[in-house]
């Protein structure tokens, strides 16, 4: 069986990848080069992929920039020093208008072309900033439409679209990465990085910070030894 893996290079996408590969998925990774303030989290994703043993890593670019409207692709301030209320009161706006659409539009693309089963990807409804496209209910709507829209849904052969982490705290998700000897230390989740350092102040940084707290578990990420 193939599968393509959407791989941005953090905590969730990684540990899709390694649950994908535990299920005896031949891996075919795809990252996205869109213009994001963290593009840094492509040279994370080139670590995870090969750490792996991918059988492709795809990077496709294009430029969300000329649309703008998130402080990821526009120069907009990346909230920072938010707390879990804060966090789940409103969509933030790291939020990148339709991201998820356009990123699964083009996975959907390549699955098709290379004869893929599945397309797995790392979204999760639990541990999120409040992402509408992250929401189990827009992954079965977008199943649905891929079903109509492709010849291989048209003849009978429609991709499965898997979210294993949907339900699942961020503490489980890491519990569940160390399981399977997942190197975290290669994986970032910044917004807002300076050189790849994590600014430790960002929603996604105390999200992941919160994780590993609650797993009992350090985050090799933060090893000072990494920055010197």
């Amino acid at each position: 069986m193939r599968a393509v893996i959407l791989l941005s290079g953090g905590i969730d996408s990684a540990t899709t990848l390694a649950i994908a590969r535990r299920d005896g998925y031949a891996c075919l990774a795809v990252s996205f080069d869109y213009g994001q303030r963290h593009r840094y989290e492509l040279e994370a994703a080139r670590k995870v992929a090969a750490s792996l043993g991918v059988v492709r890593h795809a990077i496709i670019s294009f430029d969300m920039r000329t649309i703008g409207g998130s402080a990821l692709t526009d120069d907009i301030a990346v909230p920072k020093g938010r707390d879990e209320t804060q966090m789940g009161g409103d969509i933030p706006v790291t939020y990148v208008p339709a991201r998820n659409t356009v990123f699964l539009a083009l996975a959907l693309a390549m699955a098709e072309a290379r004869a893929a089963d599945a397309i797995v990807l790392g979204i999760n409804a639990v541990d999120y900033s409040g992402y509408p496209d992250c929401r189990p209910e827009y992954l079965d709507a977008f199943a649905r439409m891929a079903t109509l829209a492709t010849k291989a849904g048209v003849e009978g052969r429609p991709l499965e679209f898997l979210a294993p982490l949907v339900d699942l705290s961020k503490e489980a998700i890491i519990r569940l990465g160390l399981s399977l000897g997942l190197d975290y230390g290669l994986t970032t989740s910044c917004y807002d990085p300076a050189a790849g350092r994590p600014c430790g102040e960002c929603d996604s940084c105390r999200i992941r910070a919160a994780g590993f707290a609650a797993a009992g578990a350090a985050d090799p990420r933060l090893d000072p030894t990494r920055w010197r």
